[in-house]
């Protein structure tokens, strides 16, 4: 026998008025009773039906994560905490990848102007115009679509400024920066203003590269910074993958990590996927994820939302500084 909104309703404890409004994701129901819902929910394998939901609601209950790739830990991270974050809301995620596929993103705008997704986060290397996502419910990651669309970041300029100092006040005298310059405004380029604001007020001769790559392409960087810059005895890499190339890269020509050289990096995922013990900053992955999530319900409810989130980082100390 199917399961009814009434058997829900009994195995929480709770009216059928209260399910439904659950289900219909109403603010007027406390968090303790809308988890007591939804945890009788999935006990008893109850789901509604979507097809008549949507044509009472003009809703989905569908919202899309796109991202550069998958096969990346941030990314993966990310998309886990994102879809768990959406549950509770009653929201299931369409995951998309749209590195060098610009035409993926636009399909989800064109998606969402056609009420076949309610509405997205966006973590893209591509510019959109403001005036073509008005009316959008979309939330962004690091990148500035606008002063409408909100977005989420870390607080890349204080942390990265503090870890560079962090290398010099522990004997690093020639500081070099590693980077994929993002092709759109970013949050993460305050990363590299960071280093040039410090290499002045130590006057350091800046020993930088910062280039526009795709996923998958890090030796490239790695391999000229490497060439250009071969007496560094600290290096600031911005980004996971690219502080796992250079690494190895380094390890292999022999530098003795840290006495010879220091390392910190951007996007400190290494000891949660046992990878590398890289003095790192850490940002708080979990939490941009959740924020992002009830960021984007506001906007698909035309709830006020702030446009800029900033979230703070954590220094952890690894074997590759002193």
């Amino acid at each position: 026998m199917e399961t009814t909104i009434k058997d829900v309703a009994k195995y929480a404890g709770v009216g059928v008025g209260t399910v439904s409004r659950v289900i219909n994701n109403e603010k007027s129901v406390g968090a303790k009773t809308r988890e007591k819902v939804l945890e009788a929910m999935k006990a008893l394998n109850y789901s509604r039906n979507n097809m008549a939901f949507r044509l009472r609601k003009n809703e989905t209950r569908i919202i899309a994560l796109l991202v550069p790739v998958i096969n990346h830990p941030f990314f993966a991270k990310l998309a886990y905490y994102i879809e768990d974050e959406a549950s509770k809301f009653g929201y299931s995620v369409l995951l998309v990848s749209s590195q060098q596929k610009v035409d993926k993103e636009n399909e989800i705008i064109t998606r969402i102007n056609q009420r076949e997704v309610d509405g997205a986060v966006f973590v893209t290397h591509y510019m959109h115009e403001e005036d073509d996502l008005l009316g959008c419910p979309i939330v962004s990651i690091d990148r500035s679509f606008g002063e409408n669309i909100p977005y989420v970041t870390s607080d890349n300029y204080d942390a990265t400024k503090n870890a560079i100092k962090y290398m010099i006040d522990h004997g690093a005298e020639r500081v070099g920066f590693i980077g994929s310059k993002p092709l759109v405004p970013s949050e993460v380029s305050e990363r590299e203003r960071a280093y040039i604001d410090v290499m002045e007020e130590y006057s350091m001769t800046p020993r930088l590269v910062n280039e526009v790559i795709q996923h998958g392409e890090e030796t490239i960087v790695v391999s000229d910074f490497i060439e250009k810059y071969p007496d560094v005895d600290g290096v600031f890499v911005s980004g996971y993958t690219l502080s796992q190339v250079f690494y190895e890269a380094a390890t292999s020509l022999g530098k003795k990590i840290p006495d010879e050289m220091q390392i910190v990096s951007y996007d400190g995922i290494f000891k949660q996927w046992g990878i590398s013990n890289i003095t790192s900053v850490e940002q708080p992955i979990e939490e941009m994820a959740r924020q992002v999530v009830r960021l984007l319900i506001k906007k698909i409810r035309n709830e006020e939302t702030c446009q800029r989130t900033v979230l703070k980082t954590k220094f952890v100390l690894g074997t590759t500084t002193r």
